[in-house]
C-alpha cells in the first residue's frame, strides 16, 4: 500500500514563477549561470548560489547557512508564498518535441521508502547521501522532487484530466521551449480519490532522485531520534515527490569515462577486452551503439564498437542482463581496477544529447583516457531489477521529465 499526502507548498507568486524557476545548478554552464545571476534577481539560482551576492565562492556548512538566509529573504520579500491548506499539485511539461509529462507533486512516505514499498533500482554514492542530508538539515527545505513512477491508472487520470482542462495556476515557457503548467488540487474528495488509488498499489518505483530520497530518509531518521515528542506526522517523515505514470517516462543513457587504463598500454588493454568482446575499429566515425549488449568506446583518438561474446558471458538474473552491469563486470572492475563505483574518483559519468561529442572532447583533452557509450535501459528492466531486490550501478539511467527547481518547495 503506497501512501502519499498533500502538503502546504511554498511557491512563487504567479507573476514571478517564470523568473524564479531554474534548471538544476549543475546543468548550466558558468556563463549561463552568471548571466542569470547578473540580470535576474528573482532566479532560484540566487538561493542555491548565495555567495554570488558577495562575489565569492562559498562551500560547506557556511554555504548551507547562506542558502537558508537567501531562502528566507525570498519569503520576506513575498517572492514566495505558502498555501494555507494542504494540496496535491498537478504539474505538466510539454517539451519542444511535443512530448507531454503530467504528474502529481505530493509528499511520499519515509516508511514506504524504508519498507520497500517505494522501490529502488539504482545504487547511490555514500558521501553524496551524507552531504545532501547535512544540506537539507541546515536549509530546512527541498526544492527538487524525487521522480516516482506508478502503473497507469484510469482513476488517477480522470481526476487529473478534470483539472488540466481548467486554467492553470502557472503557465510559462522556458528558453528551452518547454512549457510548464501547474494546478492546485485542494478539493478533499479529489485528494481522497488519488490517495485511495495509490493505497491499492503494492509498490511504486523511484525513477530519478535516489540520492535525494536516501538523504531525505536519513534526515528523517536523524530528526526522529532527536525529537522526544515524535508522532510520525512531522514533515520530516516524508519527502517531496513528483509521481508520473510509467507510460510517460523517458529513459536515456549515461556514458562512462575513466581517467587511465590502470597501468596498461593501449595494446594490452585491447587484448584484455577481446576476452569478452568482438572489437571493431570505427576510426574517426562518431559511433553510438544501437542494440542491447553492444557498446561504443573512444580511445586514443578512435571509436570502437564492442559486441559482447555471449559464449563467454552468462546471464543469471535481471541485473546480469543490464548493460551498465555488464560493463562493470567485464571491463571496469577486472581490467580497469574500478571496484567501488560509489566512491572511486577515477570514473565519471556524462549525459546530454551531444554526449558522444563531449566524451570525445574530454578524452582528446587528456582529462580521461577512455570512454564507453551504452544503449539506454528501459522501464521493464528498471522495475524487474527493483522487484528482484537488486540495484543498478550508479548512473545507469538519465530519466525525463526534469522539473524546474523552485516551483514547489517542501519545508521539513
Amino acid at each position: 500500500m503506497a501512501t502519499i499526502k498533500p502538503f502546504k507548498a511554498v511557491r512563487p507568486t504567479r507573476d514571478k514563477v517564470s523568473l524564479v524557476a531554474s534548471r538544476s545548478y549543475q546543468s548550466y554552464t558558468q556563463d549561463e549561470r552568471e548571466a542569470r545571476l547578473d540580470y535576474n534577481p528573482f532566479s532560484f539560482l540566487h538561493i542555491v548560489n548565495p555567495g554570488y551576492k558577495y562575489h565569492k565562492e562559498i562551500s560547506g556548512k557556511e554555504r548551507y547557512t547562506l542558502v537558508r538566509n537567501r531562502y528566507l529573504e525570498f519569503k520576506e520579500d513575498d517572492i514566495f508564498i505558502q498555501d494555507e491548506t494542504a494540496c496535491f499539485y498537478i504539474y505538466r511539461i510539454v517539451n519542444r518535441e511535443k512530448q507531454v509529462f503530467t504528474g502529481i507533486v505530493a509528499a511520499a512516505s519515509n516508511e514506504d521508502y524504508k519498507n520497500n514499498v517505494i522501490k529502488k533500482h539504482e545504487d547511490t554514492i555514500e558521501y553524496r547521501e551524507q552531504v545532501f542530508k547535512e544540506y537539507l538539515k541546515t536549509v530546512g527545505f527541498n526544492a527538487e522532487p524525487v521522480l516516482l513512477t506508478y502503473p497507469d491508472s484510469d482513476k488517477i487520470n480522470s481526476v487529473l484530466e478534470k483539472y488540466t482542462k481548467t486554467r492553470a495556476e502557472y503557465e510559462f515557457t522556458t528558453t528551452y521551449r518547454d512549457t510548464h503548467y501547474f494546478w492546485k488540487m485542494e478539493n478533499t474528495d479529489d485528494i481522497q480519490v488519488i490517495q485511495a488509488a495509490f493505497e491499492r498499489m503494492d509498490e511504486i518505483y523511484i525513477a530519478d532522485g535516489h540520492h535525494r530520497s536516501a538523504s531525505s530518509f536519513l534526515l528523517g531518521e536523524d530528526l526522529k531520534q532527536s525529537n522526544p515528542e515524535h508522532t510520525g506526522n512531522e514533515p520530516y517523515n516524508a519527502f517531496m515527490s513528483f509521481l508520473i505514470p510509467e507510460s510517460e517516462l523517458r529513459i536515456h543513457e549515461f556514458n562512462r569515462l575513466v581517467k587511465d587504463l590502470n597501468g596498461l598500454s593501449k595494446e594490452q588493454f585491447l587484448l584484455k577486452l577481446d576476452q569478452f568482446f568482438r572489437i571493431e575499429n570505427r576510426g574517426l566515425e562518431l559511433y553510438k551503439p544501437s542494440k542491447k549488449h553492444h557498446f561504443s568506446m573512444y580511445l586514443d583518438g578512435e571509436f570502437y564498437s564492442l559486441y559482447l561474446r555471449r559464449t563467454n558471458y552468462e546471464f543469471t538474473d535481471s541485473l546480469s542482463k543490464l548493460d551498465t552491469h555488464i560493463l562493470y563486470i567485464t571491463i571496469l572492475k577486472p581490467i580497469l581496477g574500478i571496484t567501488d563505483l560509489r566512491n572511486d574518483q577515477r570514473i565519471d559519468y556524462g549525459y546530454d544529447k551531444h554526449n558522444v561529442i563531449e566524451m570525445k572532447n574530454r578524452i582528446d583533452q587528456k582529462e580521461f583516457a577512455v570512454g564507453f557509450g551504452l544503449v539506454p535501459a528501459n522501464v521493464d528492466e528498471m522495475k524487474q531489477i527493483a522487484d528482484d531486490g537488486l540495484t543498478m550501478p550508479p548512473k545507469s539511467t538519465y530519466i525525463e521529465p526534469k522539473l524546474r527547481s523552485g516551483v514547489a518547495i517542501y519545508e521539513f
